[in-house]
């Protein structure tokens, strides 16, 4: 398949968090087309994990959607050239008061490939030590544990919509079992 040939970007708004642009593409067959694109500066998750295999989820507001959501602890980068570790291993103590020498990177995740440029590095977190929650002004998150099957099942039942979430709890459940596997060999 072709890429399609950027000819144009004009801003069209400038954001605390995104910005909004307009791109205009030179597609295949030679044609103009004009694309909204955010873009914003990446952000890291992660999926800690106590000491009875719970994993620490924070449920708070989330106003795109004006709902409150079930997901791992994430947070945006400082800027573009932040660490995604670094942002990764800061959101893991500022939402839930635990910190950890044990992170490791599981898996990236586009969240919306069609219109944003937002990638988001999606990290595990074991032997957590308990530290001290420090929350954002406009921050309001409940902590809650839950075991994988358990989060599981709020996927499959459509309770927890929220991607990130789904693929790093579904990819460290995958983590999980490759560890049994190679455990028996």
């Amino acid at each position: 398949m072709e890429k399609f040939k950027i000819i144009g970007k004009k801003l069209e708004h400038k954001g605390a968090i995104v910005d909004f642009y307009t791109l205009d593409l030179e597609v295949p067959n030679g044609n103009i087309a004009h694309w909204d694109h955010i873009e914003h500066k990446g952000a890291a998750a992660v999926v800690p994990v106590d000491a009875d295999g719970k994993i620490l989820m924070v449920r708070q507001y989330r106003g795109a959607i004006d709902d409150i959501m079930l997901e791992i602890p994430a947070g945006g980068r400082d800027s573009e050239g932040e660490d995604f570790l670094v942002c990764a291993t800061r959101e893991l103590e500022e939402e839930t008061g635990y910190r950890s020498d044990d992170i490791h990177h599981l898996i990236d995740v586009n969240t919306a490939a069609a219109y944003t440029s937002e990638l988001i590095a999606v990290y595990y977190a074991e032997n957590l030590i308990p530290s001290k929650q420090n929350l954002d002004e406009d921050e309001f998150v409940n902590i809650e544990r839950y075991s994988i099957p358990e989060i599981e099942k709020m996927i499959y039942s459509g309770e927890i919509t929220d991607a990130k979430t789904i693929a790093g709890v579904l990819a460290y459940k995958n983590l999980l079992s490759e560890r049994e596997k190679a455990r028996q060999i």
